[in-house]
């Protein structure tokens, strides 16, 4: 079997939660979509029973989730993509976001006994999605209408949250608090938003990212959450051999060792996510000390530089990133972020509850 995996650890899932809750005494919808960050769908779900609603990205997603049992608010964060699903949504009881005319005309031509809550998606300046907030009092006087339609709520997203003293967040905030109507519950904020903007925090928070224990902020700045890293992905030193001065490792021989050297072979590679080149140095953690990857990584495997771990053997786990090596470190030397990281592991990845 090959060693590499990703442990999962609850506790920390639940504690980031928590944390959430510290900061703002709005409801929390979790948002637990691209396969909960790429922890496992069901599993961040029902660990996470304490939420009060679930964010997904399609029906299919909230179907599997209902199907395994949960039974909080889903919130279709995208909507629906077509009339078909809208019968789907009502039956199951889940809670539409509605951001196009589109949806509205699909709406007008359903038929169906069931109805749903819904949420009107606020065009607040992030311009991707959502009424112009000019449309809204005409949006929401149709979907009031709407034989189909329970409660409704006024959704935006904010699009630098992340920026201290940012004037886009300040605007964003300050266009919604304008629209709001009496009786409309309203929901703005992200991780980022929780932990930095309170004036965001309206009726309903969306924590995604800092729920699985990576900050949204700049690393360097200091976070008002205690958060800690669900998931870390592991694997085991498959071959560690004694090289030459001058040996050219891995692919392209993109690495020359400067000195004869102990190097180390790591199950695993860019065929389960890890990344496959780095713009800035990258190490993982033998025996809990840092060593160096060097060379190119392949689908299966990676080289490191084991000098500063000189009695590493064959079968030594090695931390990849999680406990004791933040996925925002190895993301920052890959010139990507987090969220590409963990979203992108692969499927033949097994995932693990515990160490």
């Amino acid at each position: 079997m090959r060693p590499a995996y990703a442990s999962l650890d609850a506790r920390a899932l639940r504690h980031n939660l928590a944390q959430v809750r510290e900061l703002t005494s709005a409801r929390v919808m979790a948002i637990v979509k691209a396969n909960g960050y790429g922890h496992g769908l069901v599993w961040v779900a029902k660990t996470l029973e304490g939420a009060d609603a679930f964010g997904v990205a399609s029906l299919e997603e909230a179907l599997e989730l209902r199907a395994a049992g949960i039974r909080q608010e889903i919130c279709l964060l995208e909507g629906f993509f077509e009339a078909a699903e809208i019968p789907v949504i009502l039956r199951e009881r889940l809670t539409p976001v509605i951001h196009d005319h589109h949806q509205l005309e699909a709406l007008r031509g359903a038929q169906s006994d069931h109805r749903c809550d819904a949420w009107i998606k606020v065009d607040t300046g992030m311009h991707r999605l959502g009424f112009d907030p000019a449309e809204v009092p005409a949006v929401a006087a149709e979907l009031k209408a709407s034989p189909f339609v329970d409660r409704l709520g006024l959704m935006s997203h904010l699009a630098s949250a992340e920026e201290d003293a940012s004037p886009v967040t300040l605007l964003q905030i300050e266009a919604l608090e304008r629209l709001s109507i009496p009786g409309f519950r309203r929901s703005l904020a992200n991780s980022a938003g929780i932990m930095r903007w309170p004036a965001a925090h309206a009726d309903w928070v969306r924590p995604g990212l800092m729920l699985y224990g990576v900050s949204p902020l700049d690393r360097s700045d200091a976070a008002p959450a205690r958060l800690q890293p669900v998931m870390t992905l592991r694997s085991r030193l498959i071959s560690v051999r004694r090289r030459k001065q001058g040996d050219a490792i891995g692919y392209g021989g993109a690495y020359r060792c400067s000195e004869d050297m102990p190097v180390g072979v790591v199950g695993v590679g860019y065929g389960d996510g890890y990344p496959r080149e780095f713009r800035g140095a990258a190490s993982v953690l033998v025996q809990g000390r840092r060593a160096p990857v060097i060379g190119r990584v392949s689908m299966d495997m990676l080289t490191v530089d084991l000098r500063g771990v000189p009695q590493a053997r064959v079968g030594d786990e090695v931390i990849l990133w999680g406990a004791g090596l933040p996925v925002e470190e190895v993301a920052e030397a890959a010139g990507t972020i987090p969220y590409t990281l963990l979203c992108g592991l692969t499927q033949r990845l097994p995932r693990r509850e515990g160490p």
